[in-house]
């Protein structure tokens, strides 16, 4: 359900402005449009974007709304786009929002959280910090828990006593691994079939456009394993990063958070139901840095469960991508076995990024501690900071992201064992403007 205490104090603040200020733009107060504040923010976030590339994670909007480049070397306008975003705020407080519909009111929730989110990036781009968690809840709307080491050292004391081998558990590990990785030769024949396997069975339970597609691209040099970057009229280019080996959980992992029904699917739905059907042209850009994202990331991670629930997901690995791979999947049961306690060390790396982000943790002690707790050389431990230092605590929409949609599906009574109701609540989930806040209880 929507929280409307926020929309309660917005109503209270519109009475005051009503009957002490002059308003805005001399709009009469009561006439402000929510739809002309919407292309103002599109503007702004594009405009934004010019000075930082990771701003913008999409955008299928008019081209005519696309800013001019800026000279190279421009000073970033900190205060022109503070002020502007700032007027945009305080114009959604004079939207009248008495007779919304829940539709509209999670609309109107969902602006007023991504204008706090932008203005927030604006002030990072120009240098201003945050602690982890202030920065997770005025970009994500999300707050993260916290756990003490010995709560992972307990999960790495059971990890102990399940990967085979002598010596220290990261070689164990590192060495069982080997076993399941894909040479880069059979690599697209195999992502290529789990992508359409979760195409299909997302096509059986939601209605996708007729022209939906994608592209499969394979890269180097990338701070990600997998990324999605979507283009607009239901098409999407897919990449995975081969800067390392890519083990077979791998890519139901990437087929399925950044294809179907995660990403792709997240995306498209916006732009159909959202922008196409309603004109709600906020939601033809998503900004990387904002309530948008915990929950694009948090279904995308929850959505690999969906599509391949239960044992159906092992079984399929089993059956079919394994002998692709030219895989033996006779160790399969032990590896996701240690797969999944390997899984509960994830909230791990998000203590190491608010460790290292807030300057209680030097490079080197979150190197050691990432190696640690990843199960990784410290070399490979390293690559963290490649997406740490840019994404900062975007690291929480994975695994928080996850753990709250999930907790609000079950909330929903959307199981597995009962697949209708799963489908149905998890597509409106896709299809619905919804944060953080708004899916917690």
């Amino acid at each position: 359900m929507i929280k409307n205490k926020g929309v309660a104090i917005l109503f209270l603040l519109s009475i005051c402005l009503c009957a002490c200020a002059k308003p805005l733009d001399n709009t009469p107060v009561g006439t402000v449009s929510i739809d002309d504040i919407a292309e103002s923010y599109v503007k702004l976030v594009l405009e934004v974007g010019l000075y930082n590339s990771d701003v913008v994670d999409a955008y299928y909007g008019p081209e005519e709304w696309r800013p001019a480049e800026v000279p190279e070397g421009a000073e970033f306008p900190q205060q022109q786009l503070s002020k502007r975003t700032s007027e945009l705020s305080s114009k959604m407080a004079l939207v009248d929002s008495a007779s919304n519909t829940p539709l509209q009111q999670a609309r109107h929730n969902m602006l007023v959280k991504q204008l706090t989110a932008i203005a927030t990036k604006i002030n990072m781009i120009a240098g201003q910090h945050y602690s982890f968690d202030e920065e997770a809840k005025l970009l994500y709307d999300a707050q993260a828990p916290t756990f003490e080491w010995s709560h992972f050292d307990k999960i790495l004391s059971e990890l102990e006593t399940k990967v085979p081998g002598k010596g220290p558990l990261t070689q164990r590990l590192t060495d069982y691994r080997k076993g399941f990785e894909i040479s880069e030769d059979k690599l697209d024949l195999v992502f290529q079939t789990a992508i359409s396997e979760a195409r299909n069975r997302t096509k059986a339970q939601i209605d996708l456009p007729d022209n939906e597609n994608f592209v499969l691209e394979f890269v180097k040099d990338k701070p990600w394993g997998g990324y999605n970057y979507y283009q607009g009229n239901a098409q999407s280019l897919i990449q995975v990063n081969t800067d390392f080996p890519t083990p077979i959980q791998n890519v139901i992992d990437i087929a399925a958070h950044e294809g179907y029904p995660g990403h792709h699917v997240y995306n498209l739905l916006l732009e159909k139901d959202l922008v196409q059907e309603k004109g709600w042209v906020e939601f033809s850009i998503l900004p990387l840095f904002s309530p948008q994202a915990f929950i694009a990331e948090g279904s995308a991670n929850y959505g690999i469960d969906v599509v391949f629930p239960g044992e159906s997901r092992v079984q399929y690995e089993k059956e079919v991508l394994f002998p692709l791979a030219g895989l033996d999947p006779i160790d399969a049961d032990l590896y996701y076995e240690i797969l999944r306690l390997s899984g509960k060390l994830g909230y791990a790396s998000n203590e190491a990024a608010r460790g290292y982000l807030n300057g209680k943790f030097t490079k080197e002690e979150t190197t050691a501690l990432i190696a640690k707790y990843s199960l990784t050389s410290a070399e490979r431990a390293k690559g963290f900071f490649n997406f740490v230092d840019n994404y900062r605590s975007y690291v929480i929409n994975y695994n928080v992201g996850r753990d709250a949609v999930a907790e609000y599906m079950l909330r929903e009574g959307a199981t597995a064992d009962n697949p209708e109701r799963l489908w149905e609540v998890f597509t409106d989930l896709l299809s619905t403007p919804y944060t953080a806040s708004s899916i917690s209880k």
